[in-house]
């Protein structure tokens, strides 16, 4: 039941709960669509690459949405409007064992021809590892082992729908259920998606039981290796900036990450080092939720680049990714980043360049700040006139 508030009154009244087909909506034209842009209606982070894919061999079907999540696994989505009807389970679980074959290459081919016809340009590879925030492409692992998942999204799931999937669920197939259902008020049409199976209180469960499975599936991916290196790589790097007295870092522990950021003091702009098997990194990186305040921040700090780069002591690498959220200034330098030998000299590499960077921005952070509340009140003026 969903109801609108009127302020003015301090009274809430019920929307109209209404049918899809009385709507007119379709599948494929409405449903679909909307998913298809705004995927995270359904709860967490998806990348889709792909509507009604049909690539299966010695077969004409068609699933709805193929998506990735933050863990690389496959996400098949099939929408239903008003009924699920009696063989969404049937399908989804074909189309997971279709799409349980695709390697990585095959994924990203995929998604390239998703992309040259929504958003000719765009290359896939580099939104791939963009999303899970790897480096290259080489360390990407996407469709490992059996997790492929399944979410299926309808108005009403039936018995027999729901009976299945709590029995896969049993069985640790993942698979989610989600309601959407229409309303109408006036001329106005809303949606609201909630998920019903599993209960969200019951899903972290799920997790945590898992969570020991998931571990040895990794391994078995080859990831523990370069996980491990990281970890040790980053350890003596916190301890060569501990021994320099650089504090930035002080309050961060090693992680897998190729990454490690610093709080530079401002919200989504931290201190980056970055460690490859080809490089390592240093960056100032403008990763706020709001696209347009990255720009802004950005913007002002290139206005007053020979300042930084005559701070800095040499030429940085400023990206302002039009095409992306987020922006970042670099420094970068090649090393052979998985040959422990090269280790004592990046670590100094690294603490030298990042007290560097540090010293070339944090003149700037008043500044950054102030575009900020300019920024504010800009948005706060076109509220207004909305």
């Amino acid at each position: 039941m969903m109801f609108r508030v009127d302020i003015g009154k301090n009274r809430i009244s019920k929307l109209k709960q209404v049918r899809f087909s009385d709507l007119g909506y379709t599948e494929r034209n409405h449903l679909q669509e909307w998913l298809a842009n705004q995927p995270d209606a359904l709860g967490e982070e998806l990348l889709i690459i792909q509507k009604e894919f049909d690539g299966f061999d010695d077969t004409k079907e068609r699933l709805d949405l193929l998506a990735i999540d933050k863990q690389g696994a496959l996400v098949i989505i099939e929408n239903k409007l008003d009924d699920s009807g009696r063989n969404v389970v049937w399908q989804s679980l074909k189309y997971a064992s279709y799409c349980s074959t695709l390697s990585k290459s095959q994924i990203a081919e995929i998604f390239q021809r998703y992309l040259d016809k929504t958003t000719p340009g765009t290359d896939a590879k580099a939104l791939i590892c963009e999303f899970l925030g790897q480096e290259e492409f080489a360390d990407v692992v996407v469709n490992p082992g059996n997790d492929q998942r399944l979410i299926m999204v309808a108005a009403q799931f039936r018995k027999e729908v729901t009976s299945t999937v709590l029995w896969l669920l049993k069985h640790r197939v993942l698979v989610k259920c989600f309601r959407a259902t229409p309303f109408q008020h006036g001329d106005s049409v809303y949606l609201n998606i909630e998920q019903v199976i599993p209960l969200p209180e019951a899903e972290e469960l799920m997790i945590g039981i898992s969570e020991k499975e998931s571990e040895e599936q990794s391994s078995e991916r080859g990831q523990v290796t370069r996980y491990l290196l990281r970890a040790e790589f980053w350890q003596k790097t916190l301890e060569a900036l501990e021994h320099a007295n650089v504090s930035l870092y002080s309050n961060v522990n090693p992680t897998r990450d190729h990454w490690l950021n610093a709080g530079s003091g401002l919200s989504g702009v931290p201190y980056t080092m970055i460690f490859n098997r080809d490089e390592a990194r240093v960056e100032l990186t403008i990763a706020r939720a709001s696209r347009e305040e990255n720009k802004a921040l950005f913007d002002a700090l290139y206005a007053r680049r020979g300042e930084i780069e005559a701070l800095f002591g040499e030429p940085l690498d400023w990206h302002r990714n039009d095409e992306k959220k987020a922006s970042n200034v670099s420094f970068g330098k090649a090393f052979v980043g998985h040959d422990r030998e090269s280790w004592p000299e990046m670590t100094e590499w690294l603490v030298d360049h990042l007290r560097r960077l540090h010293s070339a921005f944090h003149p700037q952070f008043p500044l950054l700040r102030k575009v900020l509340r300019k920024e504010l009140v800009k948005e706060q003026a076109t509220e207004a006139e909305l």
